[in-house]
C-alpha cells in the first residue's frame, strides 16, 4: 500500500484491511511495482527512487519487538507500575523501517543566451508605480535586463545589437496565476501546443494550482533547460485534497513534505482538504516547511473568508456573489491574500468566456489557429454546450468589481485563465477584470507586477527594471488608451530571447525558426474547403 498520492487512496488504513497489509510510506508515492523477486515493492516520488524489502523490513521489526521484550523484563524487575507519560514519550518514538531511498540526478545547464540587445525607441510601460517613458530604450545582456530609461540613457554598450521598436509599447511579460496548462502526460511531447499558444500571446510566467499528475515536473525542467518553447512554467503539483484526511499537525507535516522535499513545488494548493482545523494544520505544516499555499474556492464565500483569515496566501476562483463591501475588501487587502477570480468560469451568472466566443471570431483567429490543434480549436469556437446569453445577463463587470476594489485599496490580484483557452483566454480575463473598474493601467498591473508578486516572483519578474529577468512583450498599440490592444503583439521576449509574436520563431540572439510541429502537419477538410480562411479580426 503506497498512500497519499490520491484520494482514493490515500485514506487505505492497513490496520482495518481484510487481508495482511502494511503501510510503505507516509509521504504517498507514484508506479508503485514488485519486484522480479517478489520480495521488494518499488516506487518513485519525483526523482527519488525507492525500494522495499519485505525481509529486510520483518528482520527490522522483529529486532525492535526483541529489544521491546528485553526492556520491559527489565522494567518489570525494577518496578511494578510505569509512569504513563513515559510510555507516551516511548510511543513516539517508536523505531520503523525505512526503504532504501536514492535520488536520480540529471545535471543539464539551463538556456541563458547570451548578448546584449537594446530595444529602442518604443513607449516602456515599466511598472515601476506609473511610470511611463516615451521613447525609451531597455537594454538586456544575457537574460537579464541592465538598463531602462530615455533613449540613450540606459548605458547601452556601443557593441551592442539595436532593435528599433518605434512606435511600438513595452509591457512586463504577462503572468497567469492559475494557468491549466493540460499538457500530455505520461508520454511526454518534445513540444506542447497549449505552453507555446500562451508565449505567443505573451503570457511569460504561470503557475499552475493543481495539475492532477506530476508531468509537470519534467516539463518544468525542460523548460528551464530550453529543449520546449514555453513560458517560465511554476506549479502546486497535484492538489493537497480531503482524501489526505488529516490527523493532525504531524500528520499535515508528512503530506506536504513530498512538496517541499520531492517535487519541490515552492508552493501548494489545498483543494478544500477538510474542515476549518485540517485546513489550519495544513497552512502550518506549509509554513514551517516554506510552503506557499493556495486554496480552491469551492462555491463557498464564508469559507474563503475563513481560508483568508486564517493566512493561505491565495484566493482561486471569485468568492461567489456581489457586490461585496468594504469589510470583505479589507480582509483581503490586510491579509494580503491574492485574488485571482477566474471569471471566464466565475461563480454568480453566465461564464465570460461565452460572451467572448458569442461576440468575437476566434475561430477564425490565424494566429490561433497555428497554435491549437484543429480538434481542439472547433470542439471550443463552433459550438457551445453552455448556450448562448443575451449581453445583458452577463455579470463579469459585477464579479470583476471586488477584484477591482481590492487592488485600489493596495491589494493583490491576478490574471487567472483557468486553460479555457490556451492564449487567446488570457487577453479575455484581463478584459474581464479590467471590466470591474480598474483603470487600463491598473489592469496591466494586475497582468504583471501584481501577479507576480501573487505567485512569489516579484523579485525576479513583473516589472521592467535593472536587474529583473528579461520577459517583456513587445506591441503594436498602446494598452494604455484601449485595453484590448494587449492582444497586438508584435515580439515576445522570454529569459532574453526574442520571438516573432505570430509565429514564435527566434529573432533574437539566434535567427531560429519553430516548427512545423505535429498538430500543423495536417490540413483539415474544412480548412481545404475554404471554411473560415478569413483573417483575424481587429479587436477595437
Amino acid at each position: 500500500y503506497v498512500g497519499g498520492e490520491t484520494p482514493s487512496i490515500s485514506v487505505a488504513d492497513p490496520d482495518k484491511a481484510a487481508f495482511p497489509a502494511r503501510k510503505l510510506t507516509v509521504i504517498g508515492g507514484q508506479f508503485p511495482a514488485w519486484g522480479s523477486d517478489g520480495r521488494t515493492i518499488h516506487w518513485s516520488v519525483a526523482n527519488a527512487h525507492f525500494v522495499y524489502n519485505l525481509d529486510d523490513a520483518k528482520a527490522f521489526e522483529d529486532s525492535v519487538e526483541a529489544v521491546e521484550t528485553e526492556e520491559e523484563a527489565n522494567d518489570e524487575d525494577e518496578q511494578d507500575v510505569e509512569d504513563e507519560a513515559d510510555e507516551a514519550d516511548d510511543d513516539e518514538d517508536v523505531a520503523t523501517y525505512e526503504p532504501a531511498e536514492v535520488r536520480v540526478e540529471i545535471q543539464v545547464a539551463r538556456d541563458i543566451p547570451q548578448g546584449t540587445v537594446v530595444l529602442r525607441g518604443a513607449r516602456v510601460v515599466t511598472m515601476r508605480g506609473d511610470e511611463v517613458i516615451e521613447d525609451g530604450e531597455v537594454v538586456i545582456t544575457n537574460n537579464r535586463i541592465t538598463g531602462v530609461g530615455p533613449r540613450g540613457s540606459a548605458g547601452a554598450p556601443s557593441d551592442a545589437r539595436v532593435i528599433d521598436v518605434s512606435g511600438k509599447t513595452i509591457v512586463p511579460g504577462f503572468v497567469d496565476t492559475h494557468a491549466h496548462l493540460r499538457a500530455a502526460a505520461s508520454i511526454h511531447r518534445d513540444q506542447v501546443w497549449s505552453y507555446m499558444a500562451n508565449l505567443a500571446y505573451g503570457v511569460t510566467i504561470t503557475r499552475d494550482p493543481q495539475t492532477a499528475t506530476t508531468d509537470v515536473l519534467t516539463y518544468e525542467d525542460l523548460a528551464e533547460a530550453g529543449r520546449v518553447l514555453a513560458p517560465r512554467m511554476y506549479s502546486t503539483g497535484p492538489g493537497v485534497f480531503r482524501g489526505e484526511v488529516i490527523r493532525d499537525l504531524d500528520h499535515a507535516k508528512d503530506v506536504l513534505r513530498r512538496y517541499a522535499e520531492y517535487y519541490d513545488t515552492k508552493t501548494i494548493k489545498m483543494y478544500m482538504a477538510g474542515n476549518r482545523e485540517q485546513r489550519q494544520w495544513i497552512i502550518e505544516a506549509a509554513r514551517e516547511l516554506e510552503l506557499m499555499p493556495t486554496t480552491e474556492g469551492g462555491l463557498d464565500h464564508f469559507q474563503d473568508l475563513t481560508m483568508a483569515i486564517d493566512g493561505y496566501s491565495g484566493q482561486e476562483h471569485n468568492t461567489p456573489g456581489f457586490p461585496f463591501y468594504e469589510d470583505v475588501v479589507r480582509l483581503y487587502v490586510t491579509s494580503k491574500t491574492a485574488y485571482t477570480p477566474t471569471i471566464l468560469v466565475s461563480y454568480g451568472g453566465p461564464w465570460a468566456e461565452n460572451y467572448y466566443y458569442a461576440q468575437e471570431s476566434p475561430f477564425e483567429d490565424q494566429k490561433l489557429r497555428r497554435f491549437t490543434p484543429w480538434e481542439e480549436l472547433q470542439s471550443k469556437t463552433l459550438r457551445r454546450n453552455a448556450g448562448w446569453f443575451h449581453p445583458t445577463v452577463h455579470t463579469m463587470d459585477r464579479v470583476a468589481k471586488l477584484a477591482a476594489d481590492i487592488v485600489k485599496m493596495g491589494g493583490v490580484a491576478g490574471v487567472g485563465s483557468h486553460g479555457q483557452l490556451q492564449g487567446l483566454g488570457y487577453h479575455w480575463e484581463l478584459w474581464a477584470i479590467q471590466s470591474g473598474g480598474l483603470s487600463n493601467h491598473d489592469a496591466l498591473r494586475v497582468a504583471t507586477v501584481l501577479g507576480a508578486r501573487a505567485i512569489g516572483r516579484g523579485q525576479d519578474v513583473g516589472t521592467i527594471d535593472a536587474g529583473m529577468l528579461a520577459d517583456l512583450v513587445i506591441l503594436n498599440q498602446n494598452p494604455l488608451e484601449n485595453i484590448r490592444n494587449t492582444n497586438t503583439i508584435d515580439m515576445v521576449m522570454k529569459n532574453g530571447r526574442l520571438y516573432d509574436g505570430d509565429t514564435l520563431d527566434e529573432v533574437y540572439p539566434r535567427e531560429r525558426p519553430a516548427g512545423p510541429f505535429y498538430w500543423q502537419r495536417d490540413v483539415h477538410p474544412m480548412t481545404r474547403a475554404g471554411i473560415g480562411k478569413k483573417g483575424p479580426t481587429q479587436q477595437q
